[in-house]
């Protein structure tokens, strides 16, 4: 893994200020920038989870810088769960953040659960966000449907024995979304892709290389 500089900072954010990270490289190989969003936080999500972590460390080994924060009311961010309401304007604060430190750069937007359900909605519609990274959707409970009208760039990532987005589901719901996409299944895995991490890692590090041809750090 390439030379590691973090910031641990407070976003301003709609409902107060947002505990955040960012992470960069001494060589930024591609003209891109990274976000991850983070799982439900009244079911402990939080921007430390194992697999947003592990989604940002993706994006860094190729050079990317990539920003992770606390939805409101998580870890040490202001305001309380909004159900996923007012968490959609904490991911625009985010995307504002990166647009004014990185100018120029269009942003690749990824996020798990409850942030992939919240994090996809706003990457759909924000022409500052070229490339969505959805991992482990929660098709079974949540409606995706927006999805189907997104044409942006799209890797799903989801675990074969995941409890909130069964196999059958999540096929549905890729089979009507338009090109580009990708879905990788991680076999043996439930939602939190426990024990293959790095198979989810692997996917999200590949699909980044072939798009942008970009060496490992």
């Amino acid at each position: 893994m390439a030379d590691v500089f973090h910031r641990s900072f407070f976003l301003d954010g709609p409902a107060g200020h947002l505990e955040a990270m960012l992470w960069t490289t001494p060589v930024e190989v591609p003209p891109l920038a990274g976000l991850v969003c983070h799982p439900h936080p009244l079911f402990g999500g939080t921007m430390h989870n194992k697999v947003v972590y592990q989604a940002a460390k993706a994006m860094h080994h190729r050079g990317i810088p990539v920003l992770r924060f606390n939805f409101r009311g998580a870890g040490l961010s202001e305001g309380t769960h909004d159900r996923g309401r007012g968490e959609q304007g904490d991911v625009r604060a985010a995307i504002d953040y990166l647009v004014n430190e990185f100018p120029g750069r269009p942003i690749v937007l990824a996020g798990f659960s409850f942030g992939s359900w919240v994090g996809l909605r706003v990457g759909c519609e924000d022409t500052r966000v070229s490339e969505l990274i959805g991992l482990g959707l929660p098709v079974n409970d949540s409606d995706l449907t927006y999805l189907q009208s997104c044409a942006k760039p799209k890797l799903i990532v989801q675990g074969g024995n995941d409890q909130y987005g069964s196999g059958d589901n999540v096929e549905a719901l890729f089979a009507k979304l338009p090109e580009p996409k990708r879905l990788v299944i991680v076999q043996g895995v439930d939602h939190f892709f426990a024990g293959k991490l790095n198979e989810m890692g692997a996917a999200i590090e590949e699909w980044l290389a072939e798009r942008y041809a970009i060496p490992v750090l």
